[in-house]
């Protein structure tokens, strides 16, 4: 029997969709597309108004100027210091010790070689005064880092010789350690800082001391030789102290009027006041000067100063540059201003036309601002009221015909969660912020919501989405 031809062929399978299928590629679709728009959509990000002031001041540099008295070393030997920078003395207080045998250095190398020399007051002061330094550096003042690596070495040193001498008095007696102990001959703030100017007065001022690249000032460090006649430390015997600097014939009427004027000194963080007067120096021309009868200490070491000098403070609302626009509007004249029948409704009288004749039609309108001859209401719009169109006024047959525009400064409110435009009136401006007059009417009020880039929103009216 002959065999059957037996063909097997294949059929293609069939694509079984089902309406829930179509419905989640919808959706699936539908998701894809919504996360796409809202990635590349550029955010909407809001402001909450705020109180705050913008302050106008101007920044100068200034030498400091006090009551100083410097002392000197009357015999050889190594110096070690009993009273800390900055710290006031009375007369008698023993302030250094002169070792000419040399007896006295090598028992404090010995006792300083213990743990724990400085202690945390210690370690307060040093850090003070780097964080005071790294307020004050400017690359232009370069050569400051090396007075300040001075004073450093010197404070470090001074601490530690203090607490030995301190608590080891009873040990060096005993050891037989001999020096000479030196006393103030008057009373005051200490400072080892010691430069050219300490006898420097307002007569002597001229351009050439405000050379701060000419500036050098010695540091007598504690464990040093020193020879007769090195000046040792200095005495500041008055808490009265002034700075001078350079005024420009503007400024010098400014300050003049005011008086007394309110200094804030960036490095150190304080801010007070300051009596200003004007000063003939030693090259004929004019300076500033300001004193001060407090924050003496504070400056003991120091004689530049850069400090801040502040002629006004604007009082108002705090808001972001980046958040205010411009917008036209039509300008109506206020006299043809009125009430809707329920007498609420703030618009106006409309021209309009009709088979049965002219007449007037009541259009409410929302008002943005009046500057107390016209209403300004909103000309981008859909609104009612167009250019071209004549208002009536209300018991009278005059008329206005629309189409005079202006601009105002604003901003786009969002408490309503849609943008709504907002006059506002700049007081004053610094680097980031307006501020503005407050209690406006039309206005904006503290903790209202603001749009802050105005510049991605095109109209009033874009819900917000947050």
């Amino acid at each position: 029997m002959a065999k059957k031809n037996r063909k097997i062929v294949k059929m293609k399978k069939r694509l079984n969709m089902n309406i829930g299928m179509l419905i989640f590629a919808a959706i699936f679709v539908y998701m894809v597309f919504s996360v796409y728009i809202y990635l590349t959509k550029e955010k909407i990000q809001f402001y909450e108004v705020a109180d705050g002031s913008i302050v106008d001041d101007k920044s100068y540099t200034g030498i400091i100027l006090r009551s100083e008295t410097t002392e000197y070393a009357d015999s050889a030997g190594t110096i070690n210091y009993y009273v800390r920078e900055g710290k006031r003395a009375s007369v008698g207080t023993c302030v250094y010790s002169i070792d000419e045998s040399g007896a006295l250095t090598s028992f404090l190398e010995e006792q300083s070689q213990g743990a724990g020399a400085l202690t945390a007051k210690d370690l307060s002061d040093v850090r003070k005064q780097l964080n005071t330094y790294s307020l004050s550096y400017a690359d232009e003042n370069f050569d400051a880092v090396y007075g300040t690596r001075y004073t450093l070495e010197a404070m470090v040193m001074e601490y530690v010789n203090f607490n030995i001498l301190e608590s080891q008095g009873q040990i060096m007696n005993q050891s037989g350690v001999a020096f000479q102990q030196v006393s103030t001959p008057v009373s005051g703030v200490i400072s080892y800082a010691i430069d050219s100017y300490e006898t420097l007065g307002p007569a002597q001022i001229q351009e050439g001391v405000f050379d701060r690249s000419q500036y050098q000032r010695a540091i007598t460090k504690a464990g040093q030789r020193v020879e007769p006649g090195t000046p040792v430390y200095k005495v500041i015997t008055d808490d009265v102290w002034s700075v001078v600097f350079p005024v420009t014939e503007e400024d010098a009427l400014l300050f003049n009027s005011l008086g007394t004027l309110n200094v804030t000194f960036p490095s150190r963080g304080l801010s007070t006041k300051g009596v200003f007067s004007l000063i003939t120096g030693g090259d004929g021309k004019a300076y500033g000067k300001l004193e001060f009868n407090k924050y003496m200490v504070q400056f003991a070491s120091d004689r530049y100063v850069d400090f801040r000098i502040e002629t006004s403070t604007t009082e108002g609302l705090k808001i972001p540059i980046s958040s205010v626009t411009t917008k036209n509007f039509y300008l109506i004249p206020v006299d043809f201003i009125t009430k809707g029948g329920d007498g609420v409704e703030d618009g106006f009288n409309k021209e309009v036309y009709s088979e049965a004749g002219t007449s007037a039609l009541f259009v409410p309108t929302t008002i943005y601002y009046c500057n107390g001859d016209y209403y300004y209401i909103d000309c981008d719009k859909d609104e009612v009221i167009q250019a071209g169109d004549y208002l009536v006024k209300p018991d009278s047959d005059e008329r206005f015909q629309v189409g005079i525009t202006a601009s105002l400064q604003g901003v786009y409110n969002i408490n309503k969660g849609y943008t709504v435009f907002k006059q506002i009136e700049v007081l004053a401006q610094s680097d980031e912020f307006y501020t503005i007059r407050k209690n406006m009417s039309y206005g904006l009020s503290v903790y209202d919501h603001i749009v802050l880039n105005a510049s991605i929103i095109e109209k009033e009216g874009v819900f917000i989405y947050q």
